[in-house]
């Protein structure tokens, strides 16, 4: 076809759902993605009705000659689901979440978010195991792993995937799971969308609330290798039940914190409780230990909170409209070393909504093994350290990305090699894929080679299928 066909006349006459292209009204907010250092102009844009509209508009998409982008929550950080010229697959209506309390199974739309699928479980007292902003899409957050607060109690979402129906790059709709394609169901738990458009997730959910406990305990930025080392020595006596992260913020602006402190940077440990009881045995024995160990203190909150209260806790900081640019390593521990460099670089970020988290991935994230699932950088007890550089103004973001690839290559010597995790992945980690994924990366490529021998997925963290 040549470039003079009207993509968005021949798509309206095929799918049920709604076509946008250029001209058209709403176009703009259409293509719109989380990221606003992103601005992208598909050439078409198709929010498709049901599955029918997937395998019709990927068929025309492929006798076109358009590049495929799929759209879920669009909140990846290097814009995936956009794409210049591209005909966009978008999910977004495919969003309904039905929950067998009895079995503990979860059905998910392909284009759900975060918030949709823990009001629904949590109807039950029941969590899938995610990320911790609601307006993330559950597809693109799954298929590169999935980590937050229940990541040490229960593991990754990928952990929790039990079933997949996917259209293939032929056009296919296929079943993946254990027991069906069970090479393709491998690869779908990390290998990050190489592999097809899956438009339904299937989960098993864990217990959950409706209460969980939460404690913020906050310092100053002076005192982070104070910090960073009692939390060190906190994270060996962690009961199973506790979600802990380390973050360098800017208090809030919020009732709980001392006037004089907000917006003050510093560095705040979080515990999270989940055992369900009010108050929680498991989190008090750490909030204890902060209290005996931590320097001196600017703040601390600790309340019981809905546990979708806490899953949206930071939507508001990282609301759409921000322009962002993140990098990322796994650490084996924080040794003095890297203590007093993480420290350092963080007191030189420029803008206040810049952050920098530190997740504890131990417990269940390592009770699978490295080659159960595709998941990219091993399974070993570590902690997932994230620069995000966040600004509203445009033209501050390139303080912000000088200021993370500089935190970045600090980190580098202290890091497990070169891997990252996957859902943080920019534009410009292309090189760190192969790193990513070791010893899983020959094994993820055949499998592309299968299911999709022509690369058409490849607006992703993308392995080319072998051969």
């Amino acid at each position: 076809m040549t470039a003079t066909v009207d993509h968005v006349a021949l798509l309206r006459a095929r799918v049920r759902g709604p076509v946008l292209g250029p001209a058209d009204p709403g176009y703009d907010a259409a293509r719109r993605v989380w990221n606003a250092a992103i601005d992208q102009r598909p050439a078409v844009l198709v929010r498709c009705a049901d599955v029918e509209d997937v395998v019709t508009a990927l068929d025309h998409a492929r006798r076109s000659g358009l590049e495929v982008a799929v759209r879920g929550g669009a909140h990846n950080s290097a814009g995936h689901s956009a794409g210049d010229g591209a005909l966009v697959i978008d999910l977004g209506d495919l969003d309904a979440v039905v929950v067998d309390p009895d079995a503990r199974r979860v059905r998910v739309g392909g284009g759900a978010l975060l918030s949709g699928m823990d009001a629904a479980t949590q109807e039950h007292g029941l969590a899938v195991p995610a990320g911790e902003i609601g307006h993330t899409g559950v597809g693109g957050l799954t298929l590169g792993g999935g980590m937050g607060w229940l990541t040490r109690r229960a593991g990754l979402t990928v952990d929790h995937l039990v079933s997949a129906q996917v259209v293939l790059a032929d056009g296919r709709v296929v079943r993946a799971a254990a027991d069906e394609h069970p090479d393709l169901f491998w690869a779908l738990r990390g290998g990050g969308g190489n592999c097809g458009i899956v438009t339904e997730f299937e989960f098993t959910a864990v217990p959950v609330g409706p209460l969980v406990s939460v404690g913020m305990f906050f310092c100053g930025l002076d005192d982070g290798p104070a910090l960073l080392r009692a939390a060190r020595d906190a994270i060996g006596r962690l009961p199973s039940t506790v979600g802990f992260q380390v973050v360098a913020v800017n208090a809030p602006p919020a009732p709980f914190v001392p006037e004089e402190v907000r917006l003050r940077p510093g560095w705040a440990v979080m515990v999270v409780g989940t055992t369900g009881a009010v108050p929680d045995p498991d989190a008090e024995q750490v909030h204890d230990l902060l209290r005996a160990t931590l320097p001196d203190r600017l703040f601390e909150f600790c309340t019981p909170m809905p546990w979708t209260a806490l899953q949206q806790m930071f939507d508001e900081p990282n609301g759409w409209g921000v322009h962002c640019y993140e990098k990322g390593c796994f650490l084996p521990s924080l040794t003095d070393a890297a203590v007093e460099d993480l420290a350092a670089h963080v007191a030189r970020k420029v803008s206040p909504m810049s952050v920098v988290h530190l997740y504890t991935l131990d417990g269940a994230f390592s009770a699978v093994d490295d080659d159960a699932t595709a998941f990219g950088g091993g399974r070993s007890p570590r902690l997932g350290l994230f620069a995000v550089g966040l600004t509203t103004d445009p033209q501050g973001l390139a303080a912000e990305r000088e200021w993370v690839r500089g935190l970045a290559a600090a980190m580098a010597p202290h890091a497990l090699g070169a891997g990252v995790y996957v859902n943080s992945m920019m534009g410009d980690d292309a090189g760190r894929v192969r790193a990513t994924y070791g010893p899983n990366y020959a094994r993820l490529a055949a499998v592309k080679a299968v299911y999709d021998p022509d690369n058409v997925f490849h607006r992703n963290v993308n392995v080319p299928p072998a051969g």
